[in-house]
């Protein structure tokens, strides 16, 4: 087996892990299924000899395209909320679990948006695939020790900006379910009793109805304008937490990834943007 055909292997064996490294690189998707293909077809293009590290080669491949796809973004506005993973509440038999691999934190996405295009490169690459920075210094041209301290200063960025959640699924589902209850009965003092006074908001209804509202009353407020809806609301995993998927009549409303600490709501990621919903993989859900 030549080096061409030994990487188109295993890329099919490593689909997976490559798409999460893709997924948590861009944030989308659609965007992730592109970047695999583009790296499956410079592979191919490029690879002759022996392949002494086809795994590694392959992760570094999948990043470089995605480095190239952050930096092209310049230009452009930012997904304002990442797509969503969603998966039903009850664990999945063990095939179906791969279908959610992808699964980090809407939270911690959106902290990594926040990351210029290298630093995400070098914080995705290290700390969540554990390549090593001499690896990664060459896509990015610097030194090994400089990408070290570029994915040192990441992290501290990520600690700062992704809340800690709170670990036990069970409270953050009584959370929620209270969370929905008081929506259902339009109880303001029942949701502001859920949410964090600093709760942050991120809707994304696709540009330009796109916006941030922060704090408990302004957040409840929002929340009971949608109150007509609440009854189509059902619990899901959400990128591997418990959040909501409202579905009216069966088609999708929104998604929202939540997170929950010290027993209230600090943050709600909302994904209403209906061209982003409709290419979204809707398992079943339960009240």
């Amino acid at each position: 087996m030549n080096g061409t055909e030994l990487l188109a292997e295993r890329f099919q064996e490593q689909r997976g892990r490559l798409r999460a490294v893709a997924y948590r690189m861009l944030g989308s998707l659609s965007e992730a299924e592109d970047a695999l293909e583009e790296a499956r077809a410079g592979l191919s293009r490029r690879t002759s000899g022996p392949v002494p590290d086809p795994d590694g080669r392959l992760v570094i491949a999948v990043g470089r395209v995605c480095l190239d796809r952050l930096r092209s973004r310049a230009a452009r506005r930012d997904t304002f909320v990442p797509d969503p993973v969603i998966a039903p509440l009850s664990p999945p038999d063990p095939e179906q679990e791969v279908l959610y691999a992808d699964a980090v934190g809407l939270a911690l996405l959106v902290a990594l948006e926040s990351l210029d295009p290298a630093a995400r490169l070098a914080f995705v690459l290290h700390d969540m695939f554990a390549v090593p920075y001499d690896d990664i210094a060459p896509v990015l041209e610097r030194t090994p020790a400089a990408t070290r301290q570029l994915a040192g200063r990441a992290r501290r960025r990520i600690r700062e900006a992704a809340p800690a959640a709170e670990p036990d699924p069970r409270r953050r589902r009584e959370v929620l379910e209270a969370f929905l209850a008081a929506t259902r009965a339009g109880d303001l003092e029942g949701l502001l009793a859920v949410l964090h006074p600093d709760v942050v908001l991120r809707a994304d209804s696709g540009s330009p109805s796109s916006r941030s509202v922060r704090g408990a009353r302004p957040v409840a407020e929002q929340a009971l304008k949608f109150r007509r809806f609440a009854d189509c609301a059902r619990l899901a995993r959400v990128n591997g937490e418990v959040g909501i998927v409202n579905l009216p009549e069966g088609r999708p409303l929104s998604v929202a990834g939540v997170t929950v600490a010290e027993g209230r709501i600090v943050a709600l990621l909302l994904l209403a943007d209906p061209e982003r919903l409709a290419r979204l993989d809707l398992p079943g859900t339960a009240r």
